[in-house]
């Protein structure tokens, strides 16, 4: 019976009769209604391959966009027209696809054959399928034929023969391979083929679908690769899951492991900033966000299937759309309903990461409400596979609605022809993978496990304590690096503390290193907007640039400035309306390094971003530092207020295995007495010797003022 891996005859009728009564479902809707008559107003095409994110790719992607929405329509609307597109542009298809061979400009990817990556004919075929399912019983059994021999089947043969390697594989692209084949094989009533995709080529079940639920995620849901490709990942994961749920309800797809998919999702959007945009985590970009298809696919099915949760009605608001099934017009109904819509406002969280859920993790800790959030987040987890980063223990902090100090994300510009295919650039290897790129400490000029992935996937960071407790104004997160760097072992300690002398959350970062011998650190700190002032010569070159180093990304920063200081280091800058000091403890004598990247770059694949690092040479060292926002500035009433930092001096008073004590002062005298217990995590009381003397608290962090 059709359709019945999307939506069910019941569903469309209900959906009908719904027109007119719920906005995000009229949204929806209408927006179809708009791609399609612009659609049937041009002559089909099916251009043959070419440039990978050219016009050829670009075209086929639209047509799967157009020929899902088609198939939905003509279900909705019940006009012939929608199914009469889906018909004529599959039998366009059907005379072009047999005479395909691999695509000629696959460069090491494995190849499609409408386009240069198998990946994105799998995710053609997900969106087509539904689109077929959708139309298939207003065709003649002639047209379905001609359809089925001439498409689907050549391009499943391609899937499960010379791509069954991207079928097999644990990553986002075997799930769209899986997900693709499955789905097909429920609306061809291929049984060959959806025990292919749910236990892999061979049926073992040491690949396939269920396996990819079991390797990918966390038991949190956390995926391994990170928030930027779990929005995209999770995409097929529900599409398909959603298929097995209506054609295979034994398998209880929703429960399976624990009810993972829930997790997934609540994952992805708990990651998410204040504003909806996912952090540029491993190889992401703040170009996406929360209204990405895949993620809206996700929040109205786990609405839907797991409970009814009015939370996420908050991110139904934020997309402003639904999906067009029954979990669609759920969430479109019950939003109508609700008195009052919740913010898209989470609460500090952390996400175990790995499979077993003993690969580190995730810390994000957070301050305020809305968009006004202040955000800290810290990475300790495993490498994420070929999207991974050097850059354990790397920090970000969000806050005034945009990354004050960030992380670079990834070195490409999607679907972009002209900028080497739209593909990654070869600086993402060069500068956005290595450590440097990352706000986190460097040893010895050199990246993380020396850049090396296989070496990288077999580690992961470990977690010390997470406290997201921010009832007594202190919230923390602590973990360990250990062997990434031959003979230097790592900690970093993240405080976000309220406190009414400050007119913002600050954030205190210790970042602790032990060695046997000395090494060179350098911590760097990716800041955006503009120098204000600063404790040492802020004097920049004037007359020449040279980059940092020779390689492990160096060689893609332009230093623009240089000095030395023997105190503390204090630092500060403009970023939107509101300013920002660092100030670092003076434990040792400091080098700094101002610098900016585009260097090494002849094609301008860089974006000019800022970045200052500290460096000092040691074998024990903790850098201690305080992160505050303070003030205000408005260009067009041309007022600025407290551009001065509060803080005056950050000093180390003891640190080692153990504990590790701080020291901050403010400019009045104030000061507060920063403790971190450092040894086995404890809510009980602790103790160190400073200075000769025993102190005590209680807790893994505690912040008191000083009498």
């Amino acid at each position: 019976m059709h359709p019945n891996v999307f939506v069910s005859a019941d569903e469309i009728a209900a959906i009908r009769a719904a027109r007119g009564q719920y906005a995000l479902l009229d949204a929806t809707i209408e927006a179809d209604v708009v791609m399609m008559e612009a659609a049937l107003g041009e002559p089909i095409e099916t251009p043959p391959p070419g440039e990978a994110g050219g016009y050829a790719h670009e075209r086929h992607k639209q047509n799967y966009r157009e020929m899902m929405a088609a198939g939905l329509l003509y279900q909705i609307t019940g006009e012939r027209r929608y199914a009469d597109f889906v018909r004529d542009m599959l039998l366009q298809y059907a005379e072009m696809y047999p005479a395909l061979g691999p695509h000629p400009m696959s460069e090491r990817q494995v190849p499609g054959k409408l386009f240069h990556q198998l990946l994105n004919e799998n995710v053609w075929l997900v969106h087509t399928i539904v689109g077929y399912d959708n139309v298939y019983d207003a065709l003649t059994e002639a047209e379905r034929a001609t359809i089925e021999a001439n498409v689907f089947r050549p391009m499943l043969e391609w899937f499960t023969g010379e791509g069954a390697f991207s079928l097999d594989r644990i990553h986002n692209h075997g799930t769209w391979a899986a997900a693709s084949v499955g789905m097909a094989g429920y609306v061809l009533g291929d049984r060959d083929l959806v025990e292919q995709a749910l236990y892999g080529t061979d049926k073992s079940g040491e690949a396939g679908f269920l396996r990819q639920l079991d390797e990918l995620f966390s038991p949190d849901g956390y995926y391994m690769e990170g928030p930027y490709y779990a929005r995209y990942a999770i995409w097929p994961f529900f599409y398909f899951a959603e298929a097995i749920a209506r054609n295979e309800p034994a398998l209880d797809i929703y429960a399976y492991r624990d009810g993972i998919l829930e997790k997934a999702l609540y994952a992805t959007v708990q990651t998410a900033w204040p504003d909806g945009t996912l952090p540029a985590l491993n190889d992401g970009s703040l170009y996406m966000s929360v209204a990405a298809p895949g993620v809206v696919l996700g929040t109205d099915l786990v609405y839907d299937r797991y409970g009814n949760d009015p939370t996420l009605l908050g991110v139904a608001r934020f997309q402003g759309q639904v999906i067009l099934n029954g979990s669609g017009l759920a969430v479109a109904r019950a939003y109508a309903a609700a008195e009052t819509i919740p913010e898209m406002t989470w609460e500090s969280v952390e996400f175990r990461d790995g499979a077993d859920g003993e690969g580190g993790g995730l810390g994000i800790l957070r301050a305020g409400t809305g968009e006004g959030q202040t955000v800290a987040l810290m990475k300790y987890g495993v490498h994420g596979l070929g999207h991974g980063h050097f850059d354990k223990l790397g920090l970000i902090l969000w806050d005034q609605g945009r990354d004050v100090l960030d992380d670079y994300g990834f070195a490409r510009f999607v679907n972009v022809e002209p900028k080497y295919g739209g593909r990654y650039l070869p600086e993402n290897d060069t500068w956005a993978k290595q450590t440097l790129a990352h706000n986190t400490v460097v040893v010895d000029g050199r990246s993380q496990n020396d850049g090396d992935r296989r070496e990288a996937d077999a580690m992961h960071a470990d977690r010390h304590f997470f406290d997201g407790d921010a009832s007594d104004g202190v919230q923390a997160v602590s973990a360990y690096a250990r062997g990434y760097y031959p003979g230097v072992d790592m900690q970093r300690t993240v405080l976000l503390v309220e406190d009414d002398a400050f007119d913002h959350p600050i954030l205190i970062d210790l970042f602790r290193l032990a060695a046997d011998a000395e090494h060179q650190y350098d911590y760097p700190l990716h800041y955006d907007g503009v120098p204000i002032t600063a404790s040492f010569d802020l004097a920049g070159h004037a007359d020449a640039l040279r980059p940092l180093g020779d390689d492990a990304g160096y060689q893609h920063v332009w230093e623009t400035g240089r000095a030395s200081a023997t105190g503390d280091v204090q630092f500060t800058w403009l970023d939107g309306n509101r300013y920002y000091s660092v100030t670092t403890a003076g434990t040792a004598p400091t080098e700094i390094l101002m610098g900016r990247t585009g260097a090494n770059d002849p094609d301008f694949n860089l974006t000019s971003e800022p970045l200052l690092v500290l460096r000092r040479r040691a074998a024990d060292h903790l850098f201690a530092s305080v992160i505050e926002p303070h003030g205000y500035y408005s260009g067009a009433t041309e007022s600025s207020v407290q551009a001065r930092p509060r803080v005056a001096a950050v000093r180390v008073l003891g640190s080692d295995d153990a504990a590790s004590v701080v020291e901050i002062e403010d400019h009045a005298g104030a000061r507060w007495h920063v403790f971190v217990n450092n040894g086995a995590p404890s809510d009980g009381p602790h103790t160190a010797t400073v200075g000769g003397q025993a102190v005590t608290w209680t807790g893994n962090v505690a912040v008191r003022p000083v009498p």
